[in-house]
């Protein structure tokens, strides 16, 4: 799709205006941090309102896992590729040379600067549109694919369905003091160990050795 038209000229400038460009001219122009601040809320609330009325059937968990793999920066970086918004970001000529127009943050964070800024000049309903024919154009296909499930429940369907027993986690490391504590996980069917994962919570690590187990499992 090509890009709407912000109106106000100030404002489309600001949002593709990186922090490391300021150092190098003299216009008193502000970053686009602000925007990227705004648009990232606009985002998560146009995205979950999306989700909420599409989905009545979805739980809170499915809907918030939904919603991460809709709004993450892999995904927001790749919006701004085929927009073209690295080539419009204006930044210092180091951050050029290390192809910042490249690099998946910076693309991400135009991007939500870009929606602080749509939202500021034409209101919810832009932008609504804009977020429908970008980012949540592959909802249903990642709805289809049950891609938004957490790695334990994945795991879970697998093994459930190989007629084996339910997985079962076991904390096999515990380290460091009571505020950071790290913690290893592993998985295990019938006494097998499937896969290990580290995490700051035991949530975390279980996650983690899930997913080691799932990559595991699509080798075999």
């Amino acid at each position: 799709m090509t890009l709407p038209t912000i109106r106000n000229k100030s404002l489309l400038e600001e949002a593709f205006t990186h922090r490391s460009y300021l150092n190098e001219t003299k216009e008193k122009i502000q970053s686009n941090e602000r925007l990227e601040f705004l648009g990232d809320s606009i985002l998560s609330f146009v995205v979950s309102e999306y989700l909420f009325k599409s989905y009545p059937s979805f739980n809170e968990g499915i809907l918030t896992n939904l919603r991460s793999l809709i709004v993450n920066t892999k995904s927001l970086a790749a919006g701004a590729k085929e927009l073209g918004l690295g080539e419009r970001l204006l930044m210092s000529k180091g951050e050029k040379e290390a192809k910042g127009s490249q690099n998946p943050s910076l693309l991400a964070d135009s991007f939500e600067a870009f929606v602080g800024a749509l939202f500021l000049d034409q209101g919810i309903a832009s932008v609504r549109d804009f977020i429908l024919q970008t980012i949540l154009r592959n909802v249903k296909t990642i709805v289809e694919k049950k891609a938004f499930k957490d790695p334990k429940s994945m795991l879970q369907e697998l093994i459930q369905a190989k007629n084996q027993h339910f997985p079962i986690y076991r904390v096999l490391k515990e380290e460091g003091p009571a505020h950071a504590k790290l913690f290893l996980v592993g998985v295990y069917v019938d006494n097998i160990l499937l896969g290990q994962g580290e995490g700051k919570s035991k949530q975390e690590a279980e996650e983690n050795a899930a997913k080691v187990a799932l990559e595991k499992a699509s080798k075999e």
